[in-house]
């Protein structure tokens, strides 16, 4: 019986699911290992360098001490008095807090005693300091000695800042519980000390600080989790959050220099009021960095540590003021499901569509899609969304199943290949034994067949039969109705009898049935083949049960000449169907008019009355032997099958028939050959173009190993063709 619908989805379902499911763990696995990582960081940075960038941040001045200045200057590093002045002048202008970029652990003779009133005297300006590290290679560097153990919390913020393997800067760790340190004791980031002291004369900001988060205004920082966007194990101590950047270098705040300042050459209205950041560019200092920004263009396109803080700094403060929140992600487990949604796409995709260019194009589609989406995302919410795991899951998922269906192709094509040889065996043993029987058979062939039983009211219990559509010595064809689908649509029955029920004939008969419904089966897959719904053996009686097409055959169209225009779709329309057969080992060998139907719900072409099955029943026949009986019908058959031995391109031959018919409006049996080629003489008939003529021609030859070899190939020259 033919596969229900139901369990066909079913069936096709099942290698889309398990390959969505496998392919998704191994991206998955493959993602917890790392692997995928470092290409995921370069595509985040592409899109922050690709999102356009935010104007100068009005509330930061950024101080660079240039290789200029210290030239000027004529030591490194800058002595205490050069630093006093710098920081007396800033400060005259009132700022809301100075974050000093430079480490004064030392006193740097002259001018210590002064700068060291200024950091006294002033809880606004915030020097520096690094860290303890996990190991003793990372020591310590203190704050400036003039400050009190007891004010470092307050007026010291530490410098350091996360760098991952690739050397760049995409993290900012503002917070730390610095249980190690004796002498850097700041819980507090350099920028985000200088962005409370800012935030202190906002009152109307609150800010909230938790173990595990931050508030500042109605803004929410979660603390970075190890595995946050790309990253994969990442060391995520302390409370770091992603550092969403305003720009580039130039496109942070402000910037002069350090000779600008001591030269009183910076207005007071760019100090007053504002977080002023004083750190190093100089190249020879060192006190540079990787950033998403450097892209290709690494070492031209460092940033200034000191600017790195300002970035910090304006997160912050643009997170409190302007509702700027931070890059948020997925946990874990929705990565998880993101990368199977994508899977399942390319699964799906790949199964539905079949054809390798089109397919091709729809997976670059949905990666173009899919990064498209994701950069919108992250450009309209600042939102990360891993986009190279889903892609590999995508391309990885459809290749799987464009190789499980070749796969599965091939072993079907076997098995079809199996089940034609089969049939031609069947065919040949069920030949020999009606040659035995002669008599019987044209007894048959000549004496009306009576019908009796249940194909007169129900068959199968299902089938209710309405009407005959056609007799003959064998069988007859019946409309019926199927009384158990909803609506109960018409169908076409094909009752067949074998002409003898002695055991031997009937097994053979069965097994020729029963292979040529399964082939039939397959041939009802493609959308203009009748679909097989069901075959039953009752009574040693065959029946086949056939999707009906109701339309029109061609018969009626080519009744009278065909324009070429019309002719040239014809040909186009019918031989991709046959291509499809063709390369499915299968010969129609009955290919006329009469077999062609044009679809009424949708106009297209629909090739019916396949199967060697028809050996069963009378055919217009020519004997060869004596005993052979052929399929085909005189005037489309090629002279190869009217000997009994037809070949893929007798069908070629039959359709090459049908096109002429159609050009001229004569019936084939009507058009003489040539005497002295034994080609058919038909262009006599018509007016039509040399190049269609010369295709028409060579489908036609007389000798098939003049005609094309596949349908493929003669598709390829109609194409060419004007429409």
């Amino acid at each position: 019986m033919a596969i229900p619908w139901q369990n066909w989805k079913k069936l096709t379902a099942m290698p889309v699911l398990v390959t969505t499911l496998v392919v998704t763990g191994v991206v998955a696995g493959v993602r917890q290992f790392g692997w995928l990582q470092q290409s995921e960081l370069s595509l985040y940075d592409l899109f922050l360098r690709s999102r356009p960038s935010l104007p100068p941040d009005e509330r930061i001045l950024t101080v660079l001490v240039t290789e200029q200045d210290i030239q000027k200057q004529q030591t490194w590093p800058l002595s205490d008095q050069t630093i006093a002045d710098l920081l007396r002048r800033l400060n005259e202008a009132s700022p809301r807090a100075i974050g000093l970029d430079i480490y004064r652990d030392l006193p740097t003779e002259p001018g210590h005693p002064e700068l060291s009133t200024l950091f006294a005297a002033n809880p606004q300006i915030v020097p520096v300091c690094k860290a303890a590290g996990e190991t003793t290679d990372q020591p310590e560097v203190p704050p400036p000695p003039i400050i009190p153990t007891d004010r470092v919390p307050e007026q010291v913020g530490f410098a350091d800042i996360p760098i991952d393997n690739d050397g760049v800067i995409r993290r900012n760790l503002f917070l730390i519980s610095n249980s190690n340190a004796t002498r850097c004791t700041t819980p507090f980031s350099l920028g985000f000390i200088l962005s409370l002291i800012y935030l202190d004369q906002e009152p109307d900001v609150n800010v909230d600080i938790n173990d595990d988060r931050i508030i500042l205004g109605s803004t929410y920082f979660p603390a970075l989790n190890p595995n946050p966007g790309g990253y994969v194990g990442l060391d995520a101590r302390g409370m770091q959050v992603l550092l969403n950047y305003r720009g580039n270098t130039d496109q942070l705040s402000k910037t002069v220099t350090l000779s600008d300042v001591l030269e009183g050459n910076v207005s007071e209205d760019l100090i007053r009021d504002r977080v002023v950041l004083i750190g190093v560019s100089a190249p020879s200092v060192k006190d540079i960095f990787l950033t998403p920004y450097s892209g290709s263009d690494a070492i031209a396109q460092q940033m200034p540590g000191v600017v790195v803080h300002g970035q910090m700094v304006s997160q912050f403060l643009s997170a409190a003021l302007d509702g700027r929140g931070p890059i948020w992600y997925w946990p874990l487990p929705l990565v998880v499901v993101w990368i199977g949604v994508w899977t399942g796409l390319g699964s799906s995709l790949a199964w539905w569509i079949r054809q390798p260019l089109y397919l091709g194009g729809a997976v670059l589609a949905a990666i173009a899609l899919l990064v498209a989406g994701s950069w919108g995302i992250f450009v309209g919410s600042a939102g990360w969304i891993p986009v190279v795991p889903a892609a590999i899951g995508l391309v990885l998922s459809s290749g799987s199943i464009v190789a499980y269906v070749g796969y599965e192709a091939q072993k079907e094509q076997q098995s079809f290949r199996e089940k034609v040889a089969e049939q031609d065996k069947a065919l040949a043993v069920l030949r020999s034994l009606m040659a035995d029987n002669t008599a019987a058979l044209n007894q048959a062939l000549q004496e009306p067949t009576e019908i009796t039983g249940k194909p007169r009211s129900l068959l199968s219990g299902r089938y209710k039969i309405q009407k005959v559509l056609g007799a003959g010595g064998f069988g007859r064809t019946y409309l019926a109705k199927d009384t158990q689908r909803p609506g109960q649509p018409i169908c076409v029955v094909k009752h067949l009898r074998p002409g003898r029920t002695d055991a031997r004939f009937m097994q053979v008969a069965r097994r020729l049935f029963n292979t040529e419904a399964e082939i039939l089966e397959k041939l009802g897959r493609h959308d203009q083949i009748p679909l097989l719904l069901a075959y039953v053996e009752e009574n040693q009686e065959f029946y086949l049960v056939q999707e009906f097409i109701e339309g029109q055959s061609l018969t009626a169209e080519i009744a009278r000449p065909q324009p070429e225009t019309v002719v040239i779709d014809f040909l186009r329309d019918i031989l991709g169907i046959l291509n499809f057969v063709h390369t499915n080992y299968v010969i129609h060998r009955d290919i006329k008019p009469d077999n062609i139907i044009r679809r009424q719900s949708d106009q297209k072409l629909v090739l019916i009355d396949f199967g060697a099955v028809k050996e069963m029943k009378p055919q217009e026949t020519e004997k060869t032997d004596g005993s052979t009986v052929v399929i085909g019908t005189m005037g489309y058959a090629p002279p190869e099958q009217l000997s009994g031995q037809p070949c893929l391109n007798s069908d070629i031959y039959a359709v090459g028939m049908i096109a002429i018919q159609a050009l001229t409006g004569v019936k084939p049996r009507d058009i003489p050959r040539d005497g002295a080629s034994g080609e058919l003489a038909w262009e006599q008939y018509t007016q039509v173009s040399p190049e269609l003529a010369r295709i028409i021609n060579r489908m036609v030859k007389f000798n098939f190993t003049d005609r094309y070899e596949s349908v493929d190939l003669l598709l390829q020259e109609l194409r060419r063709l004007p429409s």
